[in-house]
Formats: C-alpha cells, sequence, structure tokens
C-alpha cells in the first residue's frame, strides 16, 4: 500500500485538491440557495420571473 501511494503522490494530492474544491463549491451553492440567492448571475436566471426566490439586488 505504501508503495502504491508513493508511485502515485502527485495523482492523489490532485485528486484531494479537486474533491476539497467541488465540495467548497457546492457548499457556498447550497448556503445561497438557503439564502435565497441565485447561485449565478441573475442576469440569465430563468426563475427570476417565475415566483422562484431569485435576489436580483446580488
Amino acid at each position: 500500500m505504501l508503495t502504491f501511494l508513493m508511485q502515485n503522490i502527485s495523482t492523489v494530492i490532485v485528486s484531494l485538491l479537486l474533491i476539497c474544491i467541488v465540495t467548497l463549491i457546492i457548499v457556498g451553492m447550497v448556503k445561497d440557495k438557503k439564502k435565497g440567492k441565485c447561485s449565478f448571475s441573475c442576469a440569465g436566471c430563468s426563475g427570476c420571473g417565475n415566483g422562484h426566490s431569485c435576489n436580483k439586488n446580488t
């Protein structure tokens, strides 16, 4: 097991880094959704005029 990790350490580090980044993005999107904000810019948000909770002031 140790030899496998030593041979693939760069792959393991990059994979862990990507998992952390994706997790942080998802957590941020969930927090924004709970606050009633759009996850992205409201300029192209199809839910803004349809009764969805999209805050255009952000």
